[in-house]
């Protein structure tokens, strides 16, 4: 299958998964509901669920039970965590996805209640699959434990707490790899293993998919620094130049933009290797190229 037809299929059955589990709009109180639902059917990649599956399937060939419901957590998770990131305490963002933030749309408070909500449900969604398919409990236990380690404080907050600490201020390498390893790299790491992790994998298919996914995940926060440089505002759907305008420490302010791209390519390649190492390597191996090509 080609990579943009897998990533299509996939992006669709994440979609399909997530209005079924979702509340339904109209369930009282119907604001919060209903803008949870504008948050994540607003668009999106669906990359950090589609990961959990494709490393499930890079590790058996298939995926197990509740395989869904872990993907949708972590479409959940990264979705609270742009609805807190746009809000005027945090980057003043008014679009995302080429429509008004959910800030604009239902207000700060609501925001921050929808951001809220659709965290706590995140971990909703795994205890359902783990009560469904009880000889998977275990398994579901430690994604469970995974995903909230990567979204709390060693993960994807500590990296947003740095982030707006050191705006405006000179930061050196060592801040900006931490930021980047966990603000954005964190839950894209966990992707990946929460794939190996529900298929019960060994500790060689584990430590691969992690490796694989520390690599993409710095590969990915680098073309996404080149993006806020001189991508398309229009395929974005977001303002370019966002970031040098707020004093945010990024890879081309740091490095370069052409020494930039060289360190996302030597990432890639890092990546790739690690996918290699896999039973069924081929997805992974595409979605690690594609992300050099991507223009959104």
């Amino acid at each position: 299958m080609q990579l943009a037809d897998y990533l299509k299929s996939r992006a669709a059955l994440i979609n399909d998964e997530l209005e079924r589990l979702l509340p339904h709009a109209g369930a009282f109180p119907p604001s919060v509901h209903e803008a949870m639902r504008y948050a994540v059917f607003a668009g999106g990649k669906r990359l950090r669920p589609i990961l959990v599956l494709a490393c499930a399937e890079a590790v058996e060939g298939e995926y197990p039970a509740g395989t869904t419901e872990v993907a949708c957590a972590v479409e959940c998770i990264h979705n609270y965590s742009l609805i807190h990131d746009d809000l005027p305490c945090m980057d003043d963002d008014r679009l995302r996805r080429g429509k008004p933030t959910v800030w604009v749309e239902y207000g700060q408070a609501g925001a921050v209640l929808t951001g809220d909500a659709l965290l706590t449900i995140a971990f909703d969604l795994i205890g359902r699959a783990a009560n469904r398919d009880p000889a998977f409990s275990d398994r579901l236990l430690l994604c469970s434990q995974e995903l909230a380690v990567a979204a709390g404080t060693f993960g994807m907050i500590g990296g947003q707490v740095v982030d707006i600490e050191y705006e405006g201020r000179e930061a050196g390498k060592d801040i900006l790899h931490f930021i980047h390893t966990h603000k954005t790299g964190a839950l894209l790491r966990a992707s990946c293993r929460l794939g190996a992790l529900v298929c019960g994998a060994d500790d060689a298919a584990l430590n691969a998919v992690t490796r694989y996914g520390e690599h993409l995940g710095l590969a990915f926060q680098i073309t996404d620094d080149l993006l806020n440089v001189d991508g398309a505002e229009e395929k974005l759907g977001k303002a370019v130049g966002s970031d040098a305008e707020r004093g945010k420490t990024t890879y081309p302010a740091l490095y370069g933009v052409e020494e930039s791209r060289e360190m996302a390519v030597e990432q890639v390649g890092k990546a790739v290797e690690y996918a290699e190492r896999l039973s069924h390597p081929a997805v992974l191996v595409q979605l690690a190229r594609f992300v050099l090509e991507r223009d959104h």
